[in-house]
């Protein structure tokens, strides 16, 4: 992988998305979002699903999206997505959505932290630490603002 790698998902953009104005419902977009985080991570070659198996997970601490041009029933959805800061703590994921011309349609972040189950609470755990290889290949792709 590259310096400022960008990961592409296409989202099949479904009749039942829309609301009643015919546009992509908007809280259709944070699974979107995800949808992206989840192809970079098997871009690079993890898998999410394996951290859980070893007991952590990393929930979602913080989501900020900006709308700009409607989706609708029949257009194309193409989420992109990178490392935008990688702290060892937090991991700030930059994800843009466009339309089959190209054209922005929402982008925004989603912040992550590290947690572990431990007595039955979440306590977070320094990505850095506990997955050092993974933390090291988010340094090399991240984007640099």
């Amino acid at each position: 992988m590259e310096q400022g790698y960008t990961s592409e998902i296409e989202v099949q953009v479904m009749y039942a998305d829309t609301d009643m104005m015919g546009v992509i419902y908007h809280g259709n977009y944070p699974k979107w979002f995800e949808m992206g985080r989840m192809q970079l991570i098997t871009d690079i070659g993890y898998d999410y699903l394996a951290m859980e198996r070893e007991g952590y997970y990393a929930p979602v601490y913080n989501l900020d999206i900006t709308y700009v041009k409607a989706l609708k029933y029949g257009d194309r959805a193409i989420v992109r997505t990178w490392v935008k800061k990688n702290t060892g703590m937090r991991t700030d994921y930059g994800v843009e959505i466009v339309n089959g011309d190209g054209e922005l349609c929402t982008y925004g972040t989603t912040t992550h932290v590290v947690v572990k189950k431990v007595d039955g609470e979440f306590k977070p755990v320094p990505f850095k630490r506990v997955f050092p290889e993974w933390f090291q290949i988010y340094e090399k792709i991240k984007v640099d603002d």
